[in-house]
Formats: structure tokens, C-alpha cells, sequence
């Protein structure tokens, strides 16, 4: 396995296409949920694409910074091929990391989906809001780390 890190511009047009029919295909369509998927963060994010040995993307995730604490991670995925390997928990784990790494000092806060809530528990993140519903999803905020 191996995750490399790259913002829009160090994307070739490829990889930014496979990300994005990813992204369609799990936040869009296995999802039911219609909703303008490619947006404005993207520019400004840090891509964290996790490959297998013959250079698959086996998942993503996107760090964001939105010029104020705290950091924010979204777009989990892990394409539907590759589900039940445990590369959830590899991906989320790498993207913490490299959060830290590029944010030193700073606290992360997520919007997970409600069922997820003990999966990224598991990583040190606490809820810190009611369950809403987000895109007709039910979702929490979670903390981890510092302020």
C-alpha cells in the first residue's frame, strides 16, 4: 500500500477523474443523494489517495483547511471492490497523520454519518453535536485532538 498526498494541481487529469467517478459513485448514486459532488474545497484541499501494489485507488479522503481551526476531513470512500479489506481504517488513519503533519497543533473536526459514529470513536473522535440530518443523511460533528 501506499498514500500519497497531492493538492488539485499535483493531480494529473486521470487521477482526478477517478477520484471523482468514485466520489459520484458513492456519494452520489449508492447513496441516493443528489448534490453538487465536485465543488470549491477541492481547489483548496489536500488529496490522500490510498493505491495498492498495482497502483489502484483503493480509497480517499480529502484534507481541508478552511484558513481557521479547526481541520476538516470528508469525502471517505473506499470503492465497493475493496470493501471488508480494512482499508477504511487505513485510509482514516493516514489521513489523521497527515493532518497532524501539515496542521501541527490543531484540532480536527468531522461531519460523520450517524452510523459511523463508533468506527471513527475508535480512532479518539467524540461527538460533539446532536444527529441532523445532512443531505437527508443522518450525520454528527466529531472532535479529535486539541484546540
Amino acid at each position: 500500500m501506499k498514500i500519497e498526498v497531492k493538492t488539485i494541481s499535483d493531480l494529473t487529469a486521470q487521477e482526478f477523474c477517478q477520484i471523482a467517478q468514485e466520489r459520484i459513485k458513492v456519494f452520489v448514486v449508492e447513496q441516493n443523494c443528489p448534490y453538487q459532488e465536485i465543488d470549491e474545497l477541492d481547489e483548496a484541499a489536500y488529496h490522500l489517495l490510498l493505491k495498492d501494489d498495482q497502483n489502484n485507488l483503493v480509497g480517499y479522503t480529502r484534507i481541508i483547511n478552511k484558513n481557521a481551526k479547526p481541520i476538516t476531513f470528508g469525502r471517505v470512500l473506499v470503492p465497493k471492490q475493496y470493501r471488508s479489506h480494512q482499508y477504511g481504517r487505513l485510509l482514516v488513519q493516514a489521513t489523521i497523520e497527515k493532518a497532524q503533519e501539515l496542521f501541527p497543533n490543531q484540532s480536527i473536526q468531522i461531519q460523520a454519518q450517524a452510523y459511523l459514529e463508533n468506527f471513527y470513536h475508535s480512532f479518539g473522535f467524540e461527538p460533539i453535536s446532536d444527529v441532523y440530518l445532512e443531505d437527508g443523511i443522518p450525520h454528527l460533528n466529531m472532535k479529535f485532538g486539541v484546540d
